[in-house]
Parts: structure tokens; sequence; C-alpha cells
């Protein structure tokens, strides 16, 4: 089963990242992993959204800080940019939250709809 997809918005610059099923810190990593490795994040990516409505997260909350430092590590490609994280539950936004908590050289932060996510990241 497909885990990820990524599709990119030219108008916008907004790289989208969709996540299906149950997704662990190795899947977030290894998912970001594959895209550089296959030029998958365009040079003209503006902003993030990345879409966890399909997904649930597998992830302890001692892990999150993982996440940011996954995102400190290339900050070739988040540097100053903004990274909307959508969920659908209250359970599964508190990675997220966590996440924004150590933001460094990027912004993160977590939606419950692409409205907001869109509205945020463009501003």
């Amino acid at each position: 089963m497909e885990k990820f997809k990524f599709v990119f918005d030219d108008s916008t610059g907004i790289l989208y990242k969709y996540y299906y099923g149950s997704i662990t810190i190795e899947d977030i990593s290894s998912s970001w992993d594959y895209a550089i490795a296959h030029n998958l994040i365009p040079k003209n990516t503006k902003e993030f959204i990345l879409d966890y409505r399909k997904a649930t997260f597998q992830i302890k909350l001692t892990e999150y800080e993982m996440i940011a430092d996954y995102y400190k590590q290339n900050l070739d490609i988040f540097r100053n940019k903004k990274i909307a994280i959508i969920t659908q539950t209250s359970k599964d936004v508190i990675i997220p939250a966590l996440v924004e908590t150590k933001d460094d050289d990027y912004s993160s932060a977590p939606f419950y709809t692409l409205s907001a996510a869109i509205n945020w990241v463009l501003r």
C-alpha cells in the first residue's frame, strides 16, 4: 500500500505531501529521504502542506523531536519555509503541535482543514 504521495502546485509553489495508513517516525523520515533522492521536491517550492487526514500517527510522544531534528538537518530544503500539517483528530494534532515548539529556521503549524493550511502558508 502506498504510504505517501507528493503533488506540486506550480501556481502557488506549494508541495503537497499526502500520507496514508499507519505512519511511524521512520515513515516520515524515509519518505522525505525518498523525495530528496528522487528529486521530488522542485527547486521552486515555496511552502509545504503535509496532509495526514487519511493517516494516523503511530508515533510516541517522545519521538516528536526527531521530526524537528530532521527538518533542521535538511535546512537546504526547509529553511525559511512554512510547513502546514493537517490532521483529522485531536489525538493526531498533538505531534505537530509539539514539533512546532522546536521550530528553528522554518515554521510549522497544525491545522484541521486544507483551506486554513493554505491560507497560513500563503500569507
